[in-house]
């Protein structure tokens, strides 16, 4: 099976959320939400688009675990651990953000650090103070750095779980939800399945979360260029 799996991989599927589903269901999927939240070397793995991709999914990555039966409260049960993995993950940012983070404004570039994604996220804290955990969830790569830069700027530990705690559930329960009750919709209203139309359904998603940031970026360039 490793074998198999070796021999027809391809780069670009770790960009792709059907291939952690496909190849290691849920505890895969969990560790990626942990990572893409804790690890700074996680930026580049897939975030929302995986969850709205597991949302559809849910009853057969529940199945890796325990099967209720219920399509409800399989839902229930992949958010609530989608939600601790994601506060883990947090956590583990945070911390490192303590330890370490002050250096990492003197790291040179390479594959997988990149000093400027660290001061987006920086800038983005500056300017919404403790919401900006809860907000960074919801904009990839941001969310990658945003709890390392809120031990970089010592926020009060009880103040970023607190943080950390709503932000990890509303963006669990909302991409999780927003893949499985879309899917259930499509299916039954317009007899149409969403898990034969995934690449549509995973560069739409890409676009709506990098829409913000693409035009701010633009935005601030046209603000900055002399008239």
């Amino acid at each position: 099976m490793i074998t198999l799996l070796a021999a027809s991989f391809e780069w670009h599927q770790l960009l792709q959320p059907q291939f952690y589903i496909d190849n290691g269901g849920l505890w895969l999927m969990l560790f990626i939400v942990f990572a893409e939240t804790g690890l700074f070397a996680g930026f580049f793995l897939p975030g929302d688009s995986l969850l709205f991709v597991s949302g559809i999914f849910s009853n057969k990555l529940a199945a890796y675990l325990y099967d209720t039966g219920n399509p409800f409260l399989n839902l229930l049960m992949i958010i609530a651990l989608v939600s601790v993995a994601g506060i883990a993950g947090n956590m583990v940012g945070f911390w490192f953000g303590k330890k370490v983070g002050p250096t990492m404004y003197h790291w040179k570039d390479n594959l997988l650090f990149k000093k400027h994604y660290l001061e987006q996220a920086h800038a983005f804290y500056e300017k919404h103070g403790g919401g900006a955990i809860v907000f960074a969830r919801f904009i990839p790569i941001v969310r990658t750095f945003a709890p390392i830069v809120g031990g970089i700027v010592e926020m009060e530990r009880h103040k970023f779980m607190y943080y950390n705690i709503i932000g990890s559930i509303a963006w669990s329960a909302s991409m999780l939800a927003g893949g499985h009750y879309l899917d259930k919709i499509a299916n039954e209203q317009f007899h149409f399945d969403l898990k034969k139309h995934l690449e549509v359904i995973v560069l739409g998603i890409v676009l709506v979360t990098t829409a913000p940031v693409i035009f701010k970026l633009i935005f601030s360039k046209r603000k900055s260029e002399p008239s």
